[in-house]
C-alpha cells in the first residue's frame, strides 16, 4: 500500500527535546506567525470571544436543535413560537483547556507532492495552538506513535503561552518511526480511550489523524464526542484517492513493510483502486457524522491559511454564532440568528 494503517500503554512524560529542535520549532512558529497568522490576523476581525462553546453562564445565541445535542439546553419558549426545536447556546469560561489527539503513526509520514502529511499536521497544530494560547486558554496534547511505538505514549499537560506551543511542535518534530518498523496497524482507538480518562474537564478536542486505523475508533469518539466538543481533522493525499499512470511502481505499507509491484497503467487496476477509496471515503466520513464531531479535511496540496478559514466557516455553519470562534473569527449572523433577533427572544 502507499500508506499504512498503527496499543496503548500508561503515557510517559514528555521526553528531553533532541538536539536542534528546540531551535527548529521556534523557527517555524515563527515562519507560522508571519506567513500563516499573520494573513488570517487581517481576514478575521472582531473582538475576541472564545474557541470554547457550551456550559458556561453566559448566552451566546440560539440555534437549531441538531443530533447528540444535550435536551436540557433546549429553549422550549423560542421552540413553541418557532415550532422547530431551538437550544440555547453559551460562551464557556474565558480560561480552558484545548487537546490535540495526534496520530504521529508512520502512514503520516507519507506524501506525494512537497508536503507530507506529518508538514500539515505540524502546521496546522502551530497555528491553532498559537490563536488558541495567545488569548489566555491553554493547550495540551497526547501522542501517538510519537517515539517509533504504536502506542500513546506522550501527554502534553495543558498549558498557557508561546512556550507551550513550542514545546508542542519540538515534540512533533522528534523523528518518527521509520517505514516498516512499527509494531503493527494504528489503533486510534486507544488515542481516543487515552483521551477519555485524561481529559477531565471539558474541552475543545481536535483528533488530527489521517483515519488510517484498525477499525473500533467509531465508539470511542462518540463517547468522546458526548462529553466534549470534538473537530475531527482528517488529514489526506490525493494520490490516496486516484493513482496516475506511472506504469510499473513499488507501493509499501509505511507501517508492516510489505511491498507489492503494481502496474499503474492497467486502467482497470486505477478504477478498482479509486473505487475501494471512494467506498472507504464514505464510509469514513459516515462514520464521524455518526459520532457527531465537526470534520475538518486537509489536503498536502492545501492552502493552510485557507483551510483555517474552512474550519472557522465550519464552525459557524455548525454552531450558529453570532460571535463566533476566537470572536476575530466572526461575521455577521447566520439565518437562524437573524430571524430570532427580529422576532426577540425571551
Amino acid at each position: 500500500m502507499l500508506f499504512g494503517l498503527f496499543k496503548s500503554r500508561a503515557p510517559e512524560p514528555p521526553p528531553p527535546p533532541a538536539a536542534g529542535t528546540g531551535e527548529k520549532a521556534d523557527a517555524l512558529l515563527r515562519r507560522l506567525e508571519w506567513t500563516v497568522i499573520r494573513r488570517l490576523d487581517g481576514l478575521l476581525q472582531g473582538d475576541y470571544r472564545t474557541l470554547m462553546r457550551g456550559t458556561g453562564l453566559d448566552l451566546a445565541d440560539l440555534r437549531e436543535y441538531q443530533h447528540h445535542d444535550d435536551v436540557r439546553h433546549i429553549d422550549w419558549n423560542v421552540t413553541a413560537r418557532l415550532q422547530q426545536p431551538h437550544v440555547r447556546v453559551f460562551t464557556e469560561d474565558r480560561e480552558m483547556a484545548a487537546w490535540f489527539l495526534l496520530d504521529l503513526s508512520p502512514s503520516v509520514n507519507f506524501g506525494s507532492g512537497e508536503q507530507r502529511k506529518l508538514e500539515l499536521l505540524q502546521g496546522f497544530v502551530g497555528v491553532l495552538a498559537r490563536l488558541i494560547s495567545r488569548h489566555g486558554n491553554r493547550v495540551g496534547a497526547a501522542l501517538y506513535g510519537g517515539r517509533g511505538k504504536a502506542v500513546v505514549d506522550t501527554v502534553l499537560p495543558p498549558r498557557g503561552g508561546r512556550l507551550q506551543v513550542l514545546r508542542l511542535l519540538q515534540l512533533i518534530g522528534q523523528p518518527l518511526a521509520t517505514e516498516g518498523q512499527g509494531n503493527g496497524p494504528t489503533r486510534l482507538a486507544d488515542l481516543l480511550r487515552t483521551a477519555t480518562h485524561t481529559v477531565r474537564q471539558r474541552s475543545t478536542v481536535f483528533v488530527v489523524s489521517d483515519f488510517i486505523s484498525e477499525p473500533g475508533w467509531e465508539q470511542p469518539l462518540g463517547e468522546l464526542a458526548r462529553r466534549h466538543d470534538v473537530v475531527a481533522v482528517r488529514l489526506l493525499d490525493p494520490l490516496e484517492l486516484n493513482l496516475p499512470d506511472l506504469g510499473l511502481i513499488h507501493v509499501r505499507d509505511a507501517e508492516t513493510g510489505e511491498q507489492l509491484l503494481v502496474d499503474t497503467h492497467d486502467k482497470g487496476f486505477r478504477q478498482r483502486f479509486a473505487h475501494i477509496a471512494a467506498q472507504r471515503e464514505a464510509q469514513l466520513r459516515e462514520s464521524l457524522t455518526r459520532a457527531g464531531v465537526d470534520t475538518l479535511e486537509l489536503a498536502t496540496d492545501d492552502d493552510l491559511a485557507d483551510a483555517i478559514l474552512r474550519f472557522v466557516d465550519l464552525r459557524k455553519r455548525r454552531h450558529g454564532l453570532r460571535q463566533g470562534l476566537p470572536s476575530h473569527l466572526s461575521s455577521r449572523p447566520t439565518a437562524p440568528s437573524r430571524r430570532l433577533a427580529q422576532e426577540g427572544t425571551p
